[in-house]
């Protein structure tokens, strides 16, 4: 039984960022899923309801809190609340009792927003605080209409945190950042990027019209570079000097930049009467700059609107540094990963194609690979291989498991492949960085008869999959064994084959197969069924329709394919 002080702390049970926004959030905050379960509260709702996170997370939020003026139950049809999140809408009310956990009410003002936990589930973020100190908080509704009040600011924060630190695509958190702003706090949001060349770029200029946000490419693209001793706001906030209120008149005198001549033409043709630029900063440098203006909206930009801007712009500057880091590193493990994938040899009587895919959200990036390379006496190696992991670590990985693949088995040529894989695996834990991989490695030769043979070993991999001529497919199921790495000396086993003349042979990675949403042996009879489809297309054909209709939709992983068609009968060179 769970006493005082033993149960979850502060925040229990919140996902991912969560845990971080909750936390910088001053007032009472929780977070409930569509049903109305509390997931996660931080440490001043526990303080101001007096109950501690152990008795509110898993609590329905209505029955535990609501209650009327007089501390009745409040019927769940009666709850201002739950239509709100239900319909994934932001709301907010003045004017509500929660019981706090001695039997008294609590007076709180709330707001509610939705809020992404990073979960499938829909959830939403509540924000309260005592009454009393809505009435005298600063910068509240009553200070001007129309503006943000505290809860709406402290909601707009934590929405932004969850929504840019849940993204490692740039694209997708400038996409969030607009829509975040826009049009809460504007009628029109851009910005301005700074590439790793030191180029600005007017990445994107969208005007909220009839409830849509709406690109202006035409307003969109390269800027004149940033002039060193400008005190235009935009040439300032570029420089990361400082952010600035500007208007129309701000840049009617003679331009003293490219720059200025581009920002005269951006408040003509937006009819923006007030704008609010902030510089976007990164953890070393500034990363460009955000505009917001108004041209609907009647009231001017405020001092006190800066620093809201700033609070938004210091996030989002974090995200795109995070996002931009990674696909930094994504694009050396992908030049590295397709540099050292071979050119597959030309071998009679043989027609071989090979595909590489990397993972299609760029979530992923490492250790597929495959090989091919003669071993003398008109026997070809095969390979198809997955090195653990999804980072640079996995591709260097690969590397080095492909080289010392390549030298055993050309030193070993006269061994069965299991023999040879043994010697690998040995070899692995300790000259590699690998932890642990699969991979088939398969020899194709000619038997005294003069047919094609393939003999091979399988450690922890999919099967490879042979199709007849006349479209009859089926898995190579023997040879198996345990995965690379794993550290156990056992004797690995070998299949054999006779390729049937004009048959296919496909080596593929899991990321063919596999998907989070269906069981394997759904992927492998997917891949059955298309590979026997198209056994009558040509190679490269072959290749391309497989992957199309056979990869997953959501799939979240790289794909490394070898297509081997042997012919009617071996060619002697």
């Amino acid at each position: 039984m769970e006493t005082a002080g033993e149960g979850p702390g502060p925040g229990a049970g919140r996902p991912g960022a969560t845990g971080v926004a909750l936390t910088a959030i001053g007032t009472g905050a929780y977070v409930v899923d569509r049903r109305g379960t509390i997931v996660a509260v931080n440490a001043a709702a526990e303080r101001l309801l007096g109950r501690p996170a152990a008795a509110l997370v898993g609590a329905d939020a209505h029955d535990l809190l609501h209650r009327s003026a007089h501390g009745e139950t409040v019927p769940t049809s009666q709850c201002r609340m739950r239509p709100a999140f239900l319909a994934g809408r932001p709301a907010q009310n003045d004017h509500d009792w929660f019981e706090k956990g001695d039997g008294t009410l609590l007076a709180i003002a709330w707001s509610i927003t939705p809020y992404d936990t990073g979960a499938d589930d829909t959830s939403a973020l509540v924000l309260f605080h005592p009454r009393e100190a809505a009435a005298e908080a600063p910068g509240t509704a009553t200070s001007r209409e129309g503006a943000p009040d505290e809860l709406e600011r402290l909601a707009l924060l934590a929405e932004t945190t969850t929504q840019l630190t849940s993204t490692l695509s740039v694209d997708e958190a400038l996409h969030r950042l607009v829509t975040l702003v826009l049009p809460r706090l504007a009628d029109w949001a851009v910005i301005d990027l700074i590439s790793e060349r030191d180029e600005v770029w007017r990445t994107k200029v969208v005007h909220f019209e009839d409830g849509v946000p709406v690109s202006r490419r035409d307003l969109e693209g390269p800027m004149a570079p940033v002039p060193a001793e400008s005190p235009m706001p935009l040439s300032r906030a570029l420089r990361g000097a400082s952010s600035t209120i500007a208007g129309p008149d701000t840049y009617q005198g003679a331009p003293d930049s490219g720059i200025a001549v581009e920002q005269r033409k951006l408040f003509e043709a937006t009819g923006m009467h007030s704008a609010a630029i902030a510089p976007i900063r990164g953890l070393r440098d500034v990363l460009g700059a955000l505009t917001l203006g108004r041209s609907e909206q009647p009231d001017a930009f405020t001092t006190a609107d800066l620093t809201l801007l700033e609070d938004i712009t210091r996030r989002a500057g974090l995200a795109l540094d995070n996002a931009r880091l990674y696909q930094r590193q994504r694009k050396v493990a992908e030049t590295m990963q397709r540099y050292l994938l071979p050119q597959l040899p030309r071998v009679p009587g043989l027609e071989t194609t090979s595909r590489y895919l990397p993972a299609p959200d760029a979530s992923h990036v490492g250790g597929d690979w495959y090989d091919a390379f003669p071993l003398g006496d008109g026997d070809t190696a095969l390979v198809i291989g997955d090195v653990s992991g999804h980072d640079l670590d996995a591709a260097a990985g690969m590397a080095q498991l492909r080289n010392v693949l390549r030298s055993y088995a050309w030193s070993f040529r006269h061994e069965p492949p299991g023999r040879v894989v043994e010697r690998v695996d040995r070899a692995v834990l300790r000259i590699t960085d690998v932890s642990m991989a699969t991979l088939v490695l398969a020899v194709l030769g000619t038997d005294e008869e003069g047919r094609w043979t393939l003999s091979w070993t399988n450690a922890g991999h999919p099967p490879p999959l042979l199709v007849t001529r006349e479209g009859v497919a089926g898995y190579l199921t023997g040879g198996g064994g345990m995965l690379l790495g794993t550290g156990t000396d056992r004797p690995r086993a070998d299949g054999s084959t006779v390729l049937p003349p004009g048959s296919t042979l496909v080596l593929y990675t899991d990321g063919l197969i596999e998907a989070p949403s269906h069981p394997i042996d759904e992927g492998l009879e997917r891949l059955r069924r298309h590979a026997a489809v198209l056994a009558h297309r040509p190679v490269e054909v072959f290749a391309d329709e497989l992957l199309r209709r056979a990869r997953p939709a959501d799939n979240d992983d790289d794909v490394a394919l070898l297509v081997v068609r042997v012919g009617a009968r071996p060619e002697r060179g």
